[in-house]
């Protein structure tokens, strides 16, 4: 677990401040809308990550697929 951490934590900022600012924000409306009761827990969850992977990439300023997608 230690290693996922430092994995997603690493690495130098790539992302603009517009672009954290957005990733910040719709992470936290996404996340904040799958916190409602739904009859399908799957698709909530499933959102409830997808925004929780938007706002740790705002908040670090590091997008491990931008940085991929630079290399090439």
């Amino acid at each position: 677990m230690n290693e996922l951490a430092h994995d997603i934590f690493s690495g130098q900022p790539n992302l603009t401040t517009t672009e954290r600012a957005v990733s910040v924000a719709l992470g936290l409306g996404i996340a904040a809308a799958a916190a409602q009761p739904r009859p399908n827990k799957l698709l909530s969850l499933a959102a409830l990550m997808v925004g929780v992977g938007l706002a740790l990439r705002g908040a670090t300023g590091h997008c491990a697929m931008k940085a991929a997608s630079q290399r090439l």
